[in-house]
């Protein structure tokens, strides 16, 4: 059974528990799924109530968001401590990372690049905390994150979520092709 858990599911079985998830929370909770939302509750349950924005009642609302987020926690930490310590990239993705100047690719994501050295790079900074803070400010912008949009908005046919899917596609192709290879100094 551990080893059924430890290895990566197929698609066929990991996409349609996803889709899943959007009835059962649905069910449960009444509401949609996204994990930004949690941001808000957090800042509102730890923020002064002086800030508007955040002066509600969060425990009602916000509970069993709170609780997704601390399983979400908690299941990337057993994952990490349980799961393959490498992660099997393509070669054209690993010539490509190369290209970039990137060379260790042991682990689950390059050290390079996120790691607490890193941080005190230039491109580590700016992937990890500037990306970090436009990351969250664009979720709260666009009323919601891309699990939130994807899964929760398309599947109940919201123009908005599909709008917003197509802007996260398109600032990812974005920033791998173009904004990448300028931050690691591969591009000009």
């Amino acid at each position: 059974m551990i080893d059924f858990l430890t290895r990566p599911w197929p698609w066929y079985v990991a996409g349609p528990l996803i889709g899943l998830t959007v009835p059962l929370v649905y069910l449960y909770a009444g509401r949609k799924w996204g994990v930004s939302s949690t941001f808000r509750d957090v800042c509102a349950a730890t923020f002064p109530r002086d800030l508007d924005y955040f002066d509600y009642s969060w425990r009602g609302r916000g509970t069993w968001r709170l609780t997704m987020a601390v399983g979400l926690v908690i299941g990337g930490f057993l994952a990490a401590a349980t799961g393959p310590t490498d992660v099997a990239i393509s070669s054209a993705t690993h010539a490509d990372l190369a290209a970039l100047g990137l060379t260790d690719f042991s682990g689950l994501v390059p050290a390079e690049l996120f790691s607490w050295r890193a941080l005190t790079t230039l491109p580590g900074f700016l992937l990890v905390v500037v990306g970090g803070f436009l990351v969250g400010f664009g979720t709260r912008y666009a009323n919601g994150c891309t699990s939130g949009h994807a899964i929760s908005g398309l599947s109940a046919l919201r123009l908005t979520s599909l709008v917003a899917v197509v802007g996260f596609f398109v600032g990812g192709l974005i920033s791998t092709h173009l904004l990448l290879p300028v931050i690691l100094g591969g591009g000009s």
